[in-house]
This record gives structure tokens, sequence and C-alpha cells, in this order.
């Protein structure tokens, strides 16, 4: 009898330290899912337990920046690891979000309304992830072909965002009370816009071409640094900021030029000269 020999593909590479933050997102989306159930049963509108799902979302966009680049920086990025993310992705960032809003906002309106437009979120959220996959499996396997740096429709965690920070925002405006009035509206409109936005054409930069060995390195280190202190000293509005400025510069992104576009995304300083550096056998390496 012929021996079984698994092949390479039966044992996909798992890299601890990028998959760590991905679970850190699952986890943080599963407990906005069940913090928002228990929301849904409290008498006096659960204002506490939104508050706690929407920084549990919050937290999971954390997580899913990290993954992505602590795979990108060790040279750690593999299938698993992408097919991973995305499964964690929809419960963070599409079941969580969509509860969330039906729940605070749809409320107010026709059961099947509220049903519908936040299954319809869910729906283009779950079909932006599988696009993207599809995306990056077609360069795996074109290696010859130049890797774009740029999302095709608005992100599913960016998307996740938006609706966390304005929720929040609302909840902050009206001092807590979950009976937001006519801010129902905004959301509502909001959830059917970024629907559209997660299937558009839209480019958004992902950074990944980030320069950081220009010049301007200190300038957008002490930058970072400022934006993530003021987001959790603020966080009732400064994230609101973050997240609505990354949606419209990628509306308006395509009439602004080139170089400008470089300096945001990528970090380029023109006159930088890498530095030469001898070796024992005299030879320059950058």
């Amino acid at each position: 009898m012929k021996r079984h020999v698994p092949g390479p593909w039966s044992n996909p590479q798992v890299y601890l330290l990028p998959n760590l933050m991905t679970a850190g997102n699952l986890a943080c989306g599963f407990s906005a899912v069940v913090t928002i159930f228990e929301g849904m049963g409290d008498v006096d509108g659960g204002a506490k337990d939104f508050y706690l799902a929407i920084f549990l979302i919050l937290g999971a966009c954390f997580f899913d920046a990290l993954d992505g680049r602590l795979a990108r920086i060790k040279g750690q990025e593999s299938m698993f690891g992408r097919e991973f993310d995305s499964l964690a992705d929809i419960v963070s960032f599409g079941i969580a979000p969509a509860l969330l809003v039906m729940d605070i906002v749809l409320s107010s309106f026709d059961n099947r309304l509220g049903w519908t437009i936040a299954f319809v979120y869910l729906l283009c959220g779950g079909m932006r992830l599988a696009r993207f996959n599809c995306l990056a499996q077609e360069a795996a396997d074109h290696p010859e072909r130049e890797v774009s740096r740029e999302f095709v429709g608005f992100p599913i965690p960016a998307a996740a965002g938006l609706i966390a920070s304005l929720t929040i925002f609302i909840l902050w405006l009206n001092e807590g009370d979950t009976e937001i009035g006519g801010w129902r509206y905004v959301l509502l409109a909001l959830m059917i816009l970024l629907a559209f936005m997660m299937l558009s054409e839209f480019r958004y930069p992902s950074f990944k071409a980030m320069n950081w060995k220009t010049r301007r390195s200190m300038v957008w280190f002490f930058v970072a640094v400022l934006v993530l202190v003021c987001a959790v000293n603020f966080v009732e509005f400064v994230p609101l900021g973050i997240f609505l400025s990354y949606f419209i510069y990628g509306l308006i992104r395509p009439w602004i030029s080139r170089r400008w576009r470089k300096e945001i995304e990528e970090g380029l300083d023109e006159d930088f000269e890498p530095e030469i550096v001898h070796d024992e056998d005299d030879e320059s390496v950058a």
C-alpha cells in the first residue's frame, strides 16, 4: 500500500506574532458582539455596554493595524495569515458594527428596514474582503507584476472605525443618552454610503511604501505619537477626525498632485542620499 506523504500545502505557515495580533483583533470583535447583546437587554438603554463595544471595535482596529505591519517587517506574510485576518475582520468590522448601529440607531425604524441596512453593510464588507483576498492571491501567482500599494474600495477596518468613532461622538454630544434623535439619520446614511464605498473603485493608500529612511522620519514619528496621545485623551472626537480624514482623502486623492501624494503616502525625501558604509573588504553597501 502506497503511503500518503502530505504535500507542502497541508502544513500552512503559521507565524506566532502576527497571528497573535489577529487573534487579539478577533477577541475584541467577539467581545464587542457579546457586549452589544448584553446592552440590548438593559432597561436603561445599555449606554455603558455600547461605550465598551465601541472601544472594543477601536481596539480591534489597533490590532488589525499591527498584524500586517509586523508580518511585513519580519517577512512573515503567509496565505494562512491573510485568510485568518479576513475571518477576524468580518467579525470585528462587519458583524459588530452592524449590530451596534442596528440596535442603537435602526431600532427606531421598522425592524425589517434596520435588519436590511445592517445586512447590506455586512454583505458589502464580506465581499470587500473576498475581493481583497482574490487580488492578493492574483499578485502572489504573478510575482513578475508590480505589486499595488493601494486598497481598491474603502477598507472595512476603516469603515468600522468611522462608524464606531462617529457613534461615540454622538453619544458624547448627547451626554450618554442613546436616544440620539436626528443623528440616527446620519448613521443610517453613513451605513449605506460605506457599503457602497467598500465595493467602489476608489483607491485608498495602504502606506506600505512609507520610507522610514527619509529625513522626515523623525517628523512622522512625532506626529504619530502626538496623534496617538490625542486619540487616547480625546477619544470623543479625535478618532472621528482620523477616520473621516482618511475617508475624504480617498475621495479627493485623484485630484491631488503626484508629488503631494508621494509625500503623504510614502514620506519620500528626494534629497536623501543613502549613507555609504565600507566593510572590511572595502565593498560599499547602502
